[in-house]
């Protein structure tokens, strides 16, 4: 580190000593053995990197992780992962070692901007091997610091890989000063769905039992939108008769009464959960238990995601049906998962509805086995285009583990 550098880090360094810190992480213990600290700087990238975790630990089972959001980050916000989920300390001296000292990580990645130079140069001075993905040249500095300079570069300079999403970002990283063989451009972490095995002789009794005949799962549906799924299959059984809906409610209490309503209805229906069969003239299988769904997943070409055609739910996870083949179409209120539909609906791998009429019409041309094959092929690659970068950042996380561990061996 050149001398101009050090004085303005030294500078900034008292200047922004005494910050107010509003984080605290005394209630949860560091694990035992080896950590990596993940920092991620936006919300709606909390999901992908948790599942870029879950990959890592099965190569590396005994790393624990431990996930930092911005310090005025409102954690209610971000679901449960299983991990270990904490405030970053405000922009403090003091408080940067003190995360520090509390979790003593091994590695350290930063995903996104918002950098912060007291806790990323006080890594970086202990030897903690750091790398900054999805990066930005977005800084957070210090009021007190920001006429000070080469703060920007050498925070970012700090960083032993960092990788750039789009060529701009790398160049203007690079034009910091920045050494460039540190910089490399690299897509960002996508979702990996990982659906688990389904008993092989289960699949084949269920596709037996429906004789080839075409069938749509409407999964997770919320019984507002109950009487929409049940006329669309009307509507599209006038096209395709022996058509067969596996009906998934999302409220397990729901099955009983919806059962009763389908039979008023004059729909011939059958309760999965009571009795596991289906007869030839089956128009309707009610399914509860959520643990069937793959297997509904697996047998269904095309598949209406529930809980999106009316305001309120959200919408539900698409992936595990996009990875096994279905087709997926899906209501216009998504916002808990909009990134990902929006993702699908670009790469024709889903497709939006708004009424019962639509979804009718969707599901009779999805059923056309060239339009599920597309639409299952290019989900198909959303889902599967993000491991080739997920695989190479584990094997550079591994480099960086083993190193520290030899290097500590050796002193």
């Amino acid at each position: 580190m050149s001398k101009p550098r050090s004085l303005s880090l030294a500078a900034y360094r008292v200047l922004s000593w005494g910050m107010q810190n509003t984080a605290s992480n005394g209630d949860i213990a560091r694990p035992e053995g080896e950590v990596l600290w993940l920092h991620i700087n936006a919300w709606e990238r909390h999901r992908a990197v948790v599942d870029f975790c879950q990959r890592l630990q099965q190569t590396r089972p005994n790393l624990s992780v431990v996930l930092t959001a911005p310090p005025d980050a409102d954690l209610t916000r971000w679901a449960s992962s299983g991990y270990p989920l904490v405030n970053l300390p405000t922009e403090q001296t003091g408080a940067a070692r003190a995360f520090l000292d509390h979790w003593q990580p091994d590695i350290g990645i930063w995903v996104g901007g918002g950098l912060m130079p007291n806790l990323i140069t006080s890594a970086e001075e202990r030897g903690i091997p750091l790398m900054l993905i999805e990066a930005q040249a977005d800084v957070k500095i210090a009021r007190g610091g920001r006429w000070l300079p080469d703060i920007t570069r050498y925070t970012i300079d700090c960083f032993q890989t960092i990788l750039c999403t789009t060529p701009e970002i790398a160049r203007q990283i690079r034009r910091l000063g920045v050494a460039s063989n540190k910089v490399q451009e690299a897509p960002p972490l996508h979702i990996s769905p990982n659906p688990r095995p389904w008993p092989e002789d289960e699949l084949i009794e269920v596709n037996h039992a429906l004789s080839g005949r075409p069938v749509w799962l409407a999964a997770g549906v919320q019984d507002k939108e109950f009487i929409s799924v049940l006329s669309a299959h009307r509507q599209a059984m006038r096209m395709l008769p022996r058509l067969a809906l596996v009906l998934q409610v999302a409220d397990v209490t729901e099955a009983g009464p919806l059962h009763r309503r389908l039979e008023a209805m004059d729909l011939r229906c059958t309760n999965w959960d009571e009795s596991g069969t289906i007869e030839d003239m089956t128009q309707v299988i009610l399914s509860a238990v959520p643990e069937d769904l793959g297997l509904w997943q697996r047998v269904s070409p095309v598949t209406f995601m529930g809980s999106s055609l009316e305001r309120g739910a959200g919408g539900a996870d698409p992936l595990i049906a996009t990875a096994l083949g279905s087709a997926v179409i899906h209501g216009p209120f998504v916002h808990s998962q909009q990134q990902l539909y929006d993702q699908l609906d670009r790469a024709g791998a889903a497709r939006t509805v708004r009424s019962a009429t639509e979804l009718g019409d969707a599901v009779v041309e999805l059923l056309a086995p060239d339009q599920a094959a597309n639409m299952a092929l290019a989900g198909w690659q959303i889902v599967t285009e993000g491991a080739p970068q997920a695989d190479h950042l584990i094997d550079m996380i591994q480099d960086y583990l083993d190193q520290r561990s030899a290097d500590d061996a050796s002193t």
